[in-house]
């Protein structure tokens, strides 16, 4: 399975086009938004766990990291409610599952194979303007931008793949035609080109640049 496979392309995926696509598992609905492979697959998805939903045991090959969005993730190490970024490196496992429902946005297969940083960090409830780092690992570096309102943010033209998700607020972003990005709304931009957004009212976004380490 391809869906937005070729990174040298800009992709993007507003929430007004979300189609909820059921897993395997009972209760566990993705969103795809790229993807190389079918189960196991170098992959970038938004995740939502109904109530008492759970997913099989299974080990992080070549990592995993996840944004709990709303509710609260599990597994057997522990809670993660909205606001949580986690790091799985390679070679760590778990068995994932909600009490009470959540979604997560979730990266797989996308860690070098060198980087075994565990890490799990809650968001701050608010944010002072201006971007504030979570994670860098040589060329990757994961941060969460708070944008006041009316103001402009350019984020530079990355030799990598940079992405963007709306976390709170409302972005607009011109590419060919102008976009309004509401929450969870996610950009991929090609390598080389820049990112522009203008916050029609203030937002946090979470971004990261990365190179390419892997296919499935």
């Amino acid at each position: 399975m391809n869906i937005n496979a070729n990174l040298s392309l800009t992709a993007h995926r507003l929430v007004e086009e979300f189609e909820w696509i059921p897993s395997p598992l009972p209760g566990v609905e993705r969103v795809m938004l790229d993807r190389v492979g079918d189960e196991v697959a170098v992959a970038t998805s938004i995740v939502r766990y109904a109530p008492e939903s759970r997913f099989d045991p299974h080990e992080h090959a070549l990592g995993e990291e996840f944004l709990v969005l709303d509710g609260v993730f599990s597994d057997e190490h522990g809670d993660y409610p909205a606001g949580t970024y986690v790091r799985n490196p390679p070679g760590t496992a778990h068995t994932p599952f909600s009490r009470e429902g959540c979604v997560i946005f979730v990266k797989l297969r996308q860690f070098s194979e060198a980087d075994k940083t565990q890490m799990s960090v809650s968001l701050p409830e608010a944010f002072s303007p201006g971007n504030h780092p979570l994670f860098a690992y040589e060329e990757e570096t994961v941060e969460v931008v708070h944008i006041a309102a009316g103001q402009r943010q350019a984020f530079y033209a990355s030799y990598y793949v940079r992405e963007l998700l709306v976390l709170s607020g409302q972005v607009t972003w011109q590419q060919e035609v102008t976009r309004t990005l509401n929450p969870w709304s996610w950009i991929r931009m090609a390598p080389g080109q820049p990112l522009r957004v203008v916050a029609s009212e203030d937002a946090v976004v979470f971004t990261k640049t990365r190179p390419v380490y892997r296919t499935p």
